[in-house]
């Protein structure tokens, strides 16, 4: 198995980019799926959206208050995981107020 990520990318051929633009300028009932089973009924039933989704995450320093901590420490181990839930919860509360 290959494995890459975007560091480790093969340089984009000029005749990979023309198959790729060719490809991209097909309508889409032109594209041959017959190598790709379909999904059935009981498959999408037990589908989970995102279920491999890892936000990507980044170290930073904050202050908090120390009453704030002390109550986020108080739940053992994990409250930087709670502290990122919490303001996950307000950041999609206040995106869904800005539709």
């Amino acid at each position: 198995m290959v494995e890459y990520t975007l560091d480790t990318l093969p340089d984009m051929t000029e005749e990979r980019r023309r198959k790729l633009e060719k490809l991209a300028a097909l309508p889409d009932e032109q594209i041959d799926t017959s190598d790709i089973p379909e999904l059935s009924e009981a498959q999408w039933a037990e589908a989970v959206r995102g279920r491999f989704y890892r936000p990507v995450k980044r170290q930073i320093t904050a202050r908090l208050d120390a009453d704030v901590l002390a109550w986020l420490k108080a739940g053992g181990q994990g409250y930087q995981t709670r502290m990122n839930a919490i303001l996950r919860r307000a950041m999609l509360t206040e995106t869904k107020r800005g539709d």
